[in-house]
């Protein structure tokens, strides 16, 4: 399930008034979250039993000289983590790909419990209208009960609202639907 949002009368060629942000879902996503980790050492270890890929160094080199592997790589995972020491690297040399798509890496500092981080991005998705006045937003699958879907929806526009500055007054429409659906109106 994902909703579009359009938006009226809010100038968005002005990057401070685009719609940049992560909602936590209080009833997840619908689907697992993909994440992969930049990790060496003891890092790897750890990070190989709860994320879907962990990414050394040397692939980061690799990475950075094949641009196409490097976007298919940002194609395939919702989030990216990587140990503090990594960014520099990756900031160099992946910049150019996983910034644009917003999925540079969140930093991890070295004593800090992998787990939980990973476990706190199972339930984020994205918020970005970026400069079309027009965005989607993935809020749940069609398994999940109509409550937990309400509460998903109400939870993503409460945190739009917020971010603008006539709050619902600048919301043009709101359409809900399947993927692959006829969308609904809602407002």
């Amino acid at each position: 399930m994902e909703v579009a949002i359009n938006l009226r009368d809010v100038d968005l060629q002005n990057p401070q008034k685009r719609i940049n942000a992560e909602v936590a879902l209080p009833h997840g996503r619908g689907r697992p979250a993909r994440v992969a980790v930049f990790a060496q050492g003891e890092m790897a270890v750890i990070s190989k039993k709860i994320v879907d890929t962990v990414i050394s160094p040397d692939e980061i080199d690799e990475l950075a000289e094949n641009k196409r592997e490097a976007r298919k790589l940002a194609n395939r995972f919702d989030f990216f983590v990587a140990e503090t020491g990594l960014m520099p690297s990756i900031g160099k040399g992946l910049g150019v790909v996983l910034g644009p798509r917003g999925k540079m890496p969140r930093p991890i500092p070295p004593q800090a419990d992998i787990g939980r981080i990973i476990s706190g991005l199972t339930n984020l998705v994205p918020v970005r209208s970026k400069d079309r006045p027009t965005f989607h937003v993935p809020f749940g699958n069609v398994s999940m009960s109509r409550e937990q879907l309400a509460d998903n929806l109400e939870t993503i526009l409460k945190r739009v609202e917020s971010n603008l500055d006539r709050g619902t007054d600048n919301i043009a429409s709101i359409w809900v639907k399947t993927s692959m659906g006829k969308a609904v109106r809602l407002g």
